[in-house]
């Protein structure tokens, strides 16, 4: 795949252009601008609580579930690329589209029918990384996305200090409002993170500069342990009631998330979890996309058709 075939070179969006953003006065004037963010459709930008909460096999499934009900899905990976998730998650690696400064930019890759744009760190530059804003996420030309769905990667506590930079910029305010959720652990440590990050979260809430989380989404259990719940405080407890269960998944666990589509015990809580958004309407009609149990059975279809024509 190269630029000129699926994924132009021009950034022409009517969200802030990377020209424009030279011109904003400072960091705190730019936090509180609406933005215009329908070039990326819906964005679900996912927020883990903790490191290894699970917020990228959950960003994952969503986009997968979007897929496969047809939509053009754009899946950012907003996250350091040596601690990324999403290193194995397409066959091949696209184009590469530079940031504001040389030290960083966005590269480009096929995901099925999704485009997946991970953050490109270029090896020891000596120059500043400077993480690339929205615009430079887009594919540009005339790819339409339906849905964004963001790994903003694991470091809330960094990115609640100044949403206005760094991957926080996805949970800006603007039209149409961002979806954001909050990924936990179903333990008390789990909740006692998630209570810290929405806490830091508070004052630019207040501020009108950014969307808080609306759902927590609980990776590695199908309901709460017990005695976990009750210990969550005022801000996370205001979630509990429509929290999301993803559950556990062994081989996903074990093998990281690779080309292949998530599994169905993933993609089911969030295709529940988009109708309940309306991002998605109650039935919809599932396209095929590549899993890993179709891949081993075409292998041994080829396999057994090879042995018969031997």
């Amino acid at each position: 795949m190269t630029p000129a075939e699926n994924l132009p070179e021009d950034t022409d969006s009517r969200v802030d252009s990377p020209a424009t953003e030279k011109q904003k006065a400072t960091p705190a004037e730019a936090a509180v601008e609406l933005l215009d963010w329908s070039p990326f459709g819906r964005i679900v930008p996912i927020m883990a609580a903790s490191p290894g909460a699970g917020a990228t096999s959950t960003a994952v499934a969503i986009a997968d579930a979007l897929q496969l009900a047809g939509r053009s899905v754009l899946l950012v990976d907003a996250g350091d690329p040596v601690r990324s998730g999403l290193g194995r998650a397409a066959r091949a690696d696209g184009p590469r589209r530079n940031g504001p400064g040389p030290a960083a930019g966005v590269r480009f890759s096929r995901r099925a029918r999704a485009i997946l744009a991970r953050l490109d760190v270029a090896e020891a530059t000596g120059e500043p990384v400077l993480f690339p804003p929205p615009p430079y996420w887009h594919p540009g030309g005339s790819w339409s996305v339906d849905a964004t769905v963001v790994d903003i990667g694991h470091d809330p506590w960094r990115l609640a200090t100044d949403p206005a930079l760094g991957p926080g910029q996805w949970l800006r305010t603007g039209s149409p409002s961002p979806i954001p959720a909050l990924v936990v652990r179903p333990t008390v440590p789990g909740l006692a993170h998630a209570e810290q990050v929405l806490a830091r979260l508070e004052p630019w809430v207040r501020a009108g500069a950014v969307t808080p989380p609306t759902r927590l989404l609980v990776v590695g259990a199908r309901r709460w342990p017990e005695g976990v719940a009750g210990t969550a405080g005022r801000r996370t407890n205001v979630l509990l009631p429509e929290a999301v269960f993803f559950p556990h998944n062994r081989d996903l666990a074990v093998q990281g998330v690779t080309e292949y589509v998530t599994p169905p015990s993933l993609r089911s809580p969030a295709e529940h979890l988009l109708r309940s958004w309306r991002v998605l309407p109650q039935r919809t009609r599932r396209l095929p996309l590549l899993s890993r149990a179709g891949s081993a059975r075409r292998r041994t279809r080829r396999a057994a058709n090879h042995d018969d024509s031997s």
